[in-house]
């Protein structure tokens, strides 16, 4: 049975939607990483970092080599960075449009304490 588009791109986010894969990904944006830089780096549990990776290399947008006994990780294509770089220019958007209600806000309520 064919999934709809909507549904595979909900998927696709809803993968992406944990802070430690999050992490994972912009790490991977200057290059490849072995896993003991990224458990340097991001700071949780080696079992916590091996379960979040392997969902980034099931969906595809991570690859994984083995160099010895090193394991090294890198993103699979630019595009993962494109879209990391547009959350974060979203994501400036969304939190400059809050600064400038709460700063409204606060001149309101001094306003209303006079």
């Amino acid at each position: 049975m064919k999934v709809p588009l909507y549904q595979a791109k909900a998927e696709f986010f809803r993968m992406l939607g944990h802070p430690v894969r999050i992490r994972v990904l912009e790490l991977l944006q200057d290059g490849p990483m072995p896993v003991r830089d990224l458990l340097a780096e991001i700071g949780v549990e080696p079992s916590s970092l091996s379960q979040q990776l392997a969902v980034l290399r099931r969906s595809g947008i991570v690859t994984a080599t083995r160099e010895g006994p090193t394991v090294v990780y890198a993103l699979a294509g630019g595009d993962v960075a494109e879209l990391l770089g547009a959350a974060r220019r979203i994501l400036a958007q969304v939190l400059s449009g809050q600064e400038e209600l709460l700063t409204e806000l606060r001149g309101a309520e001094s306003t209303a304490e006079r």
